[in-house]
């Protein structure tokens, strides 16, 4: 079976309009993008869950909506255009996409990530670019973290310059345990990941147990009944996002052991500045490292000795 987009550009304020109104006109799904994307025009938009960002699309907007191949397009953008209360219809591309192999093209699309000095994301189908690496064997999947994204990248590489041998690891808002796993294979002891969503638990677990690594994961009211309030962590992790993290600074903050460290991420650097002083009761922060305008945030508690001498 083969499908076409249709392939529409609008202004900015017509963006989503438009796009309700062709899945409302039968468009199997709908997406928005920027028309001037991989020009110098490009604009980046940034955002999550209870930010309301002063731009919902770009200035010109690409929407690109997936039909049968026998759909009557012209009818479809024409109820849309109807639907979305547009002056007129808007002039339209049609693009063929011919029935593929979409196990194979998916997998095309996600190739080995090295990352720092000595990691190597490698999903499974792919070999080992450098078998001794610290390899990380991790496919695509429903929980977040492959390491493509900045703000993992960023933690991963702070674990791997920072963990030592033995250090006990909390990584709070696991996802796909890759921050778990890269902390045990750099050399941690203890490492325990929680995570609010079951089914990223599940993923954690498989992924674990493919890269042959022993972490215990937990949602969160079973990691407080197991590890009450005193219990600490040499390294405690958290990339989620600056909402949450600033909401749980006096958790996070309480789960560090004396002389060790705390590091966070999923925070824009236009954030960063917040969420630094929401933890400035508990522990001092500072920019630890910045990619495509994502920071990690990082600090490190006194140990108890400089702390009974204060």
């Amino acid at each position: 079976m083969s499908w076409t987009e249709i392939v529409v550009e609008v202004a900015r304020d017509q963006a989503e309009s438009l796009s309700d109104a062709l899945m409302e006109a039968g468009a199997l799904s709908v997406s928005v993008e920027d028309a001037d994307l991989g020009t110098d025009a490009e604009q980046p938009l940034f955002g999550e869950p209870g930010m309301v960002l002063e731009r919902a699309a770009w200035e010109r907007s690409r929407v690109v909506a997936l039909v049968d191949e026998g759909s009557d397009h012209a009818a479809l953008v024409a109820a849309a255009a109807e639907a979305g209360n547009l002056d007129a219809v808007p002039a339209y591309q049609l693009r063929s996409v011919a029935e593929q192999d979409w196990v194979r093209l998916t997998q095309s699309q996600f190739e080995p990530i090295h990352i720092g000095k000595n990691i190597w994301v490698v999903p499974s189908w792919h070999d080992a670019p450098d078998p001794q690496a610290l390899i990380l064997e991790l496919d695509p999947g429903l929980a977040f973290g492959t390491g493509s994204h900045p703000t993992t990248r960023l933690c991963m590489e702070w674990l791997e310059a920072n963990i030592k041998a033995g250090q006990s690891v909390l990584d709070y808002g696991c996802g796909s345990g890759i921050l778990a796993l890269i902390a045990k294979k750099v050399g941690a002891g203890v490492v325990i990941g929680v995570d609010i969503d079951p089914q990223a638990l599940q993923s954690a677990e498989f992924n674990t147990a493919r890269n042959h690594c022993e972490v215990e994961y937990l949602l969160p009211d079973d990691f407080a009944r197991l590890h009450p309030a005193g219990t600490r962590f040499n390294v405690v992790a958290a990339n989620i996002l600056s909402g949450p993290l600033m909401l749980m600074a006096p958790m996070l903050a309480s789960r560090v052991a004396p002389g060790g460290a705390l590091v966070l991420s999923g925070v824009l650097a236009a954030q960063a500045e917040s969420v630094i002083a929401s933890y400035a009761p508990y522990i001092a922060l500072t920019v630890a490292d910045q990619l495509d305008g994502w920071v990690a945030l990082s600090g490190k508690l006194p140990d108890a000795d400089m702390a009974a001498a204060a």
